[in-house]
């Protein structure tokens, strides 16, 4: 009989039988957390699902989903759900990028003021800081009144309960959500790529578009990625600040429940909003997969 290692067949059977107890052990360990995913995740979603199919009557029926695609508000509903989304998402990348390279430039104590200042709003509760904002652009707010004593203008501006006042809250909660990955990507690349490119000629304006930027753009995806799915979900702040003159999703599923108790519809809607970020989700990753929404400024 030829001894083990002499027989690759014999070698190859046990490396095999030894992968697959490392990953029945493997299992073993994280089936507490899959057990926990599943009840706080999975269960949910599909009495969600469930729910949706239950018309007026209790019995199982489509005429929550029929409701959706015989009526056109709610087609304007989902419209102007992803607009206030991509609003917030685009006034974020303006306002957090140059914030995100500012920070991932300047020395590291001078950094860690500036983000702790940033991470503010995270010790905050939501609904204090939207009805601060509330305060603050009401028409006799302190806004209004600072811009009437200097003479910017002369009547009280509509800044609140309007899509300009909700734009304005929703990215000053959202804001953090996209400097943090920016500024992770940006704080992990290479200082030497720059350089490099300075060295053989490029001018500050070639070096960052050529080289700093797309080094980045992992993390400004990511970023980007984040703000906008949670956006599709918000509630507190749009139904506070816009004044009911906008409804979203979140507010329609909100009404639903509370001025008709219909569960049935509510859940339709939710299920419609889970599979539009789950077609999001699908589509990003086309564009970039998610272990490259979180590189480390490693060159390709």
């Amino acid at each position: 009989m030829p001894s083990a290692a002499l027989n690759p067949e014999l070698n190859a059977d046990r490396l095999r039988r030894a992968a697959f107890k490392e990953r029945l052990a493997l299992f073993g360990l994280c089936s507490p957390a899959l057990l926990l995913v599943m009840v706080i995740v999975v269960v949910p979603a599909a009495w969600l699902f469930w729910l949706s199919f239950i018309g007026q009557t209790g019995a199982l029926s489509l005429e929550n989903y029929q409701r959706m695609l015989d009526n056109s508000a709610y087609a304007t509903i989902f419209w102007l759900t992803i607009k206030v989304a991509f609003l917030t998402t685009t006034l974020c990348v303006l306002a957090g990028y140059p914030l995100a390279y500012f920070l991932s430039q300047v020395p590291a104590k001078v950094a860690n003021m500036c983000m702790i200042a940033v991470l503010v709003p995270f010790w905050t509760s939501l609904l204090v800081r939207t009805y601060a904002w509330l305060i603050l652009l009401q028409r006799h707010g302190l806004v209004n009144d600072l811009g009437m004593g200097l003479g910017l203008w002369h009547e009280p501006l509509t800044l609140v309960n309007n899509l300009g006042g909700t734009l304005v809250g929703m990215s000053h909660i959202m804001l953090p959500f996209m400097v943090l990955p920016v500024y992770g990507t940006m704080k992990a690349i290479d200082r030497d790529y720059p350089k490099a490119a300075a060295g053989l000629g490029a001018s500050p304006v070639d070096v960052f578009l050529k080289v700093f930027l797309p080094l980045s753009l992992p993390g400004l995806f990511a970023g980007m990625l984040i703000v906008f799915i949670m956006c599709l979900g918000f509630y507190v702040t749009p139904a506070i600040l816009c004044g009911g003159k906008i409804i979203l999703v979140s507010m329609g599923i909100a009404t639903n429940i509370q001025l008709f108790f219909n569960w049935g519809a509510a859940s339709a809607l939710g299920v419609v909003l889970f599979g539009l970020t789950l077609l999001i989700l699908f589509g990003a990753s086309f564009v970039m997969r998610v272990d490259q929404m979180f590189d480390r400024g490693h060159v390709q």
